[in-house]
């Protein structure tokens, strides 16, 4: 089989906002060489999903040292829940963003890594929630997706079940932590380019060592 770089990140996970821009840069630069895969590792499936105050307290004091080390910046809106977690009506869960991606693949195989950047920076940055169908209007205009066709697919069960199955794929995989990146050079042999936030030059030169070694 061809290599196949494989991204694994979830929507609501701040250390992947951070790492959007390394990991699209690096998928620009292999596009010619490597097909690049993301899936969705389920960060927050609680049941019944639980507000954004049981998380707040953590991301306040998280922000900001991913705002310093990767040089992204969250917005004001998505800072605003995250201050005023009482008034917020969040209740973050990572299923209807996975399923979306899930969705999205079947239009737009080859941009997978493009949509999962926006979907973070469309909560990150911009304060849409995940979990609002409506989060996703402005995404479907970008990418010439039929809104009819893409709420439907959003609530069909068997999209649901293929985003479950990416959670548990992810697992399978040994991923731990987000963001993670893999390089599967056969149906049984991965490489482990990245676990964590990872600066480009070395992610790039993880990446070369594994392709070196598959060679």
């Amino acid at each position: 089989m061809d290599p196949l770089l494989i991204y694994c990140y979830d929507a609501y996970c701040g250390w992947c906002y951070g790492f959007s821009p390394v990991i699209s840069r690096l998928a620009r630069q292999y596009a010619d060489r490597l097909r690049v895969e993301v899936l969705s590792g389920g960060m927050i499936l609680t049941q019944p999903a639980r507000p954004i105050s049981v998380m707040a307290g953590y991301i306040l004091q998280a922000y900001p040292v991913v705002e310093q080390r990767t040089g992204i910046h969250f917005g004001e809106d998505f800072l605003w829940h995250i201050r005023n977690p009482g008034e917020s009506d969040w209740f973050p869960s990572s299923e209807k963003p996975a399923i979306a991606l899930c969705v999205f693949r079947e239009f737009h195989p080859h941009r997978q890594v493009e949509f999962a950047a926006d979907l973070q920076a469309a909560l990150h940055a911009e304060g849409r929630d995940l979990c609002d169908d409506e989060a996703y209007r402005h995404l479907l205009e970008k990418y010439a997706i039929p809104d009819t066709l893409f709420y439907e697919r959003l609530h069909d069960p068997s999209y649901k079940q293929l985003a479950y199955n990416e959670f548990t794929l992810v697992g399978r995989l040994g991923v731990r932590g987000f963001p993670a990146v893999l390089l599967q050079v056969s149906e049984s042999r991965f490489y482990r380019i990245a676990e964590g936030y990872t600066d480009y030059a070395t992610l790039q030169s993880g990446l070369e060592q594994a392709l070196e070694a598959a060679s």
